[in-house]
């Protein structure tokens, strides 16, 4: 089985993901230094006690995840209660810990976005909804016009669940908005751009009502069922690239 040295693997990553462009909610990259080497690396959306046992259980010698341990503006750092459980369990077992927020959503390969936007049938992909001057989404483009309706439903049948749907935009669809996870306020920046749909994981209470004002189709995923995409897909690069043994390991999370 291939082995690649840990400092290798992260100095890849983080180049290939520019996991150090802009600003985040939390640090992008590193988490936990877990073992030197690494042969097995595990893929989750969450660094959730679930996730990080089936991680140990399958001797993963990594875990890669989109949502981390530490976040900016959550307060006073403390290590107790659930923080304290998973650290223990990365610490006990030697597993290293990396984490990419926002740059798995940006990449244009292997982004939450881009991904989804590719599952969806787009035909045309550009960066767009920008966070602190980069861009954070797509806006994604289909060959021809299709009914909101078949949409909505290649939506279910990608992400696995049924979305909310607030249908309040023309009949058909070409130009759509796309933010995976918790984005629900950037619904006025979609109505600005003229789209016809805006996609994301989360609702929000001004969101519904913004969208029949604006006249724009709003369609709510879910968070964690839009976010599956980016890990999948950076696993498969890290097969290819490294030979490395990968998996992916779901834990179903219904918001």
């Amino acid at each position: 089985m291939p082995t690649l040295a840990r400092t290798q693997l992260i100095d890849h990553l983080d180049r290939y993901l520019a996991a150090h462009d802009g600003r985040d909610y939390g640090p992008n990259g590193l988490q936990v230094e877990g073992r030197d080497q690494v042969s097995r690396v595990a893929l989750g959306v969450t660094a959730s006690h679930a996730f990080l046992e089936q991680a140990v259980a399958w001797n993963a010698d990594a875990a890669i995840v989109h949502h981390g341990l530490f976040w900016r503006g959550s307060g006073e750092l403390r290590v107790e209660r659930s923080l304290r459980a998973r650290l223990k369990l990365l610490l006990t077992h030697d597993l290293t810990l990396l984490a990419y927020h926002l740059p798995l959503d940006r990449h244009p390969e292997v982004g939450n976005n881009a991904v989804l936007a590719r599952r969806l049938g787009a035909a045309e992909l550009e960066p767009a909804f920008p966070y602190e001057g980069l861009p954070v989404g797509v806006i994604a483009r289909f060959a021809a016009p299709l009914p909101v309706g078949d949409l909505v439903r290649r939506i279910a049948e990608v992400t696995a669940r049924e979305p909310l749907t607030i249908a309040a935009g023309p009949a058909q669809v070409q130009r759509i908005g796309i933010v995976t996870g918790g984005a629900a306020n950037l619904i006025q920046d979609a109505a600005r751009l003229g789209l016809d749909l805006f996609l994301t994981g989360e609702p929000s209470e001004p969101a519904v009502h913004i969208a029949r004002e604006e006249m724009i189709h709003f369609v709510a995923a879910g968070h964690h069922a839009t976010e599956t995409f980016g890990v999948q897909a950076l696993g498969e690069h890290l097969a290819h690239v490294f030979g490395l043994d990968v998996r992916f390991i779901d834990v179903p999370n219904p918001v």
